[in-house]
């Protein structure tokens, strides 16, 4: 009796903890824990979409260069030995260049001199200017806090401000306190997109550190002088003419010398533009081919460099120097050309045209009698390799294209018959000066057969009564005059011979 009071009084506690278990594992109970959770991660997800969103990136003007362009050539990208602005900011590596940065600080606001800059004012007006500046970075340069950025600005901007007035007084050729191999790799390491100020910044530290006895030459014309070696240019050509490219609307330094160096009839080039890239004339042709179909390329003289211009098979092009450096310009004009959008790629369509041109060391070799390519590297692999690396992962838009015209002007006479002919005949028969005297030997060869066939047909020289080439012709048409002087009727018989005057007179005439 007792046993079986046990164990009803344990099934009915079993039976309670499992309704209860079942209970809780209702759909009605887990409902309330997960709506819990869900209105939770919503809150969350409205909260950090207010917090990111980004604010006012339509100004950014300096860009942090994109992982896929970086992979192929990192150097190219990086200071080797100074920092400009935040991107680079505080790397061990370039800490050495920081006392040359307080050495021209000090030096341009010494106490001693009477009619210094004022630094006090030169400090109020970089505070007044952090979020326009700020603005120009792609990120804010948010990792920065206010007095951080504001004294980066005024240490950078003073650092290269002074370095260019100090230039100037020693022809853009040494200043003090930057030795000698150090002035190369500045003018590389300034050049770079992540490695850039504002301009207007500059200008304005320029503007509140001018000294009365300076002479007004501005800021973009002291810059420009000393970008040019980056891109050597003949030795009669003026950089002042490049002003009217609209330099003063630049952002950085890394702008004002691309605008320097565009064609001057953009305006022209671009109302066409979509019109013939319809069309599909876009590709451009190796120099090796186009040299075999006819095409002819000059070195134009007293052009900006990307000024190139075609006239039907005629297409004169500037000539470019290619060295160490001319790698790390090129590069980070074209990253700066596909990451801010109110940049036309002008130089990543110039970069391609001569991709195009140059497929192999023979290319190179014929630009350079041309007068076109000029170079310092090892050999001309090096530089087929380098041209052709330049335009690796970016993407090519040829509606967007300066060289549209210059293209398809090549393009239309590359595929005309004669042009097609004189290709054929070219490549085999001519690509070389041996397989040429070859081609000529043989020429001259069937030539010679071909007048002996002639006078052995003739016999006697004193005979000739006409022209030569009739009895040359008359030769080699024996075969036919004898098709034709003798036929067969249906039953196989031989029928009445022709007229051999008749026959030879139609012949002649054929």
């Amino acid at each position: 009796m007792r046993s079986s009071l046990v164990a009803r009084l344990l099934l009915h506690k079993t039976s309670r903890a499992f309704h209860g278990t079942a209970k809780r594992g209702d759909p009605e109970h887990l409902n309330l824990g997960e709506s819990f959770e869900i209105s939770k991660w919503k809150a969350a997800l409205k909260e950090e979409l207010e917090v990111k969103v980004p604010k006012d990136r339509q100004n950014a003007r300096i860009y942090r260069v994109p992982i896929n362009m970086r992979e192929v050539q990192p150097n190219a990208y990086t200071p080797n030995i100074i920092s400009i602005g935040p991107y680079h900011h505080g790397e061990e590596r370039l800490q050495e260049m920081e006392e040359l940065k307080w050495e021209f600080f000090r030096r341009l606001f010494r106490l001693e001199r009477p009619k210094g800059a004022k630094l006090d004012s030169v400090m109020k007006a970089m505070e007044d200017l952090e979020q326009d500046a700020r603005g120009c970075y792609w990120d804010k340069a948010e990792q920065h806090s206010s007095d951080q950025f504001v004294r980066m600005m005024l240490f950078d901007g003073c650092f290269i401000v002074e370095l260019l007035r100090e230039l100037k007084q020693n022809n853009f050729h040494h200043a003090r306190s930057v030795k000698r191999w150090m002035l190369p790799t500045l003018r590389r390491d300034l050049i770079m997109l992540e490695n850039q100020i504002p301009l207007f910044v500059l200008q304005k530290l320029f503007e509140l550190t001018r000294r009365p006895e300076e002479p007004t030459t501005s800021l973009e014309d002291l810059a420009l002088c000393f970008f040019k070696p980056l891109l050597q240019r003949e030795p009669n050509s003026d950089v002042q003419s490049s002003r009217a490219q609209g330099i003063e609307k630049s952002n950085h330094f890394l702008d004002l010398f691309r605008l320097s160096i565009l064609p001057r009839y953009l305006s022209r080039a671009d109302e066409a533009g979509n019109k013939i890239a319809e069309e599909g004339t876009n590709m451009m042709r190796s120099m090796t081919e186009l040299m075999e179909a006819g095409v002819v390329i000059e070195k134009a003289v007293n052009y900006p460099p990307l000024d190139i211009r075609s006239e039907q098979r005629w297409v004169k092009i500037p000539p470019l120097y290619i060295d160490d450096y001319k790698g790390t310009l090129f590069r980070n004009m074209v990253a700066y050309e596909q990451c801010h959008p109110e940049c036309k790629p002008y130089v990543t369509s110039y970069l391609f045209f001569f991709d195009g041109l140059i497929n192999s060391a023979h290319d190179v070799e014929l630009l350079h009698h041309k007068g076109v390519l000029h170079h310092s590297l090892g050999n001309n692999k090096e530089v087929a390799r380098l041209v052709n690396g330049l335009c690796k992962e970016i993407a090519r838009d040829a509606g967007e294209s300066y060289l549209h015209k210059v293209v398809a002007d090549v393009n239309s006479y590359y595929g005309s018959s004669y042009a097609k002919i004189r290709a054929r005949l070219v490549h085999h028969y001519f690509s070389s000066w041996v397989v040429g005297i070859s081609t000529f030997g043989a020429i001259v060869v069937l030539y010679l057969t071909l007048l002996q066939t002639g006078f052995t047909f003739v016999g006697d020289p004193r005979n000739i009564e006409n022209p030569f080439h009739h009895y040359l012709i008359d030769c080699m048409l024996l075969p036919v005059c004898d098709l034709f002087s003798v036929r067969k009727d249906k039953t196989g018989s031989k029928t009445e011979s022709h007229d051999d005057s008749e026959i030879k007179h139609w012949l002649v005439s054929i």
